[in-house]
């Protein structure tokens, strides 16, 4: 079985916490970065708009890819010193929760963080990246929060039920 564990900022370590305390050993574990393409996107298009000065080897878009590149690459070794065993580093870049995903195809678990409102509990303790590998995972998921959860008495309300006709 593969055990993938969703490394991201903020919430990497419950990630690589659970992977430790779930994966049985002797089994793949997949520690998972994604890059999104959205901010060198934006330096590019930032740049390229301003007075129309644009040039070779003066795109931003270029050295932000590097200098998140090389961010993942710490965040990947971080996490694979705090998990403690042998384990892949996977690097991808793209729209994220779609490379999730993808990379989750074939897993036997797929371990993520709650990144939302950690204040309550519910839907909104996802983020819109978590709620759609959530929703859309092809193999089992290990939903943790990155620290201590919310008392039950953070559940909303109910809403109010109409009344009853007669």
């Amino acid at each position: 079985m593969t055990v993938i564990a969703w490394i991201a900022e903020g919430t990497w370590p419950a990630c690589v916490d659970a992977a430790r305390a779930y994966a049985p050993h002797g089994e793949d574990i997949i520690l998972l970065h994604v890059s999104g393409r959205d901010v060198p996107g934006i330096a590019r298009g930032s740049y390229a708009g301003l007075l129309g000065r644009r040039g070779p080897g003066r795109d931003p878009g270029t050295r932000v890819e590097d200098l998140a590149a090389v961010s993942a690459a710490e965040l990947l070794d971080a996490a694979a010193g705090r998990l403690g065993r042998p384990c892949t580093r996977l690097e991808r870049s793209g729209r994220i929760e779609r490379e999730v995903v993808a990379a989750a195809d074939g897993a036997g678990l797929l371990i993520l963080a709650r990144d939302g409102d950690r204040a309550r509990l519910g839907p909104r303790s996802l983020g819109p990246a978590t709620r759609f590998v959530v929703d859309h995972a092809p193999c089992p998921v290990l939903l943790v929060w990155p620290g201590p959860a919310p008392g039950i008495g953070a559940i909303p309300p109910p809403p109010p039920r109409p009344p009853h006709p007669r």
